[in-house]
């Protein structure tokens, strides 16, 4: 009876007649090392970074501590009433007084309105240091080539003091007195809101000085 011969081993061949041998066993567990200490690398440093910019980042109250000034944060202005004078008036004056005060803005620009320590039928104030509005003041003599300033359709006289300018209304029945701190906006600026209330409250007067056009 003939012998059989073993059947062959497959030998991979890549077109040449040298086969390929398996990787030795050492080589296969380095590679699995290198794997396995890379995986759990990432996750570690992954940590650190998130531990670092924990570390670095400002906290909320250390923010809020020590916030970065704005240009258009505004000034911090006091809420005392303003010291002011109430004139007494007559019956007629003393109603249009109390339609202008009804009618005046709540703001001058960044300026809150202040309450006042009197009249605040007749008299209101704005931010810190105050810009003052009375209503019912003596009409001021000043020459007749005094420049009249025209804004929204109201006649003023200017008056410059040390600490501030004083305008008046000179065309209506009954005068307005705006005093405005030197160091504030533009005092024609705050002005001109005013004005417009005066127009609404306050009716012109008969006769008007040289140059007010209004």
């Amino acid at each position: 009876m003939a012998e059989s011969s073993p059947t062959p081993t497959p030998v991979e061949q890549d077109g040449s007649d040298t086969e390929r041998t398996a990787p030795p066993a050492s080589d296969r567990s380095n590679r699995q090392a290198a794997i396995w200490a890379t995986v759990v690398a990432l996750p570690l440093t992954v940590l650190v970074a998130i531990f670092a910019f924990g570390k670095l980042a400002p906290t909320p109250d250390a923010a809020s501590a020590n916030p970065t000034p704005s240009a258009t944060t505004p000034r911090a202005q006091s809420t005392a009433p303003v010291e002011m004078a109430a004139l007494p008036l007559a019956e007629r004056p003393a109603t249009v007084c109390r339609a202008l005060i009804s009618r005046l803005p709540a703001t001058l620009g960044e300026l809150a309105q202040r309450p006042v320590s009197a009249g605040p039928e007749q008299n209101a104030a704005y931010g810190d240091p105050a810009v003052a509005v009375s209503c019912g003041s003596p009409l001021p003599s000043f020459p007749p080539t005094d420049q009249v300033w025209v804004v929204n359709s109201v006649c003023w006289h200017a008056q410059e003091q040390s600490d501030q300018t004083v305008f008046v209304t000179v065309d209506r029945e009954v005068p307005v007195r705006v005093a405005v701190p030197r160091g504030d906006d533009p005092p024609l600026q705050l002005i001109a809101p005013l004005a417009e209330s005066v127009v609404e409250a306050v009716p012109s007067s008969a006769t008007k000085p040289y140059g007010c056009t209004a």
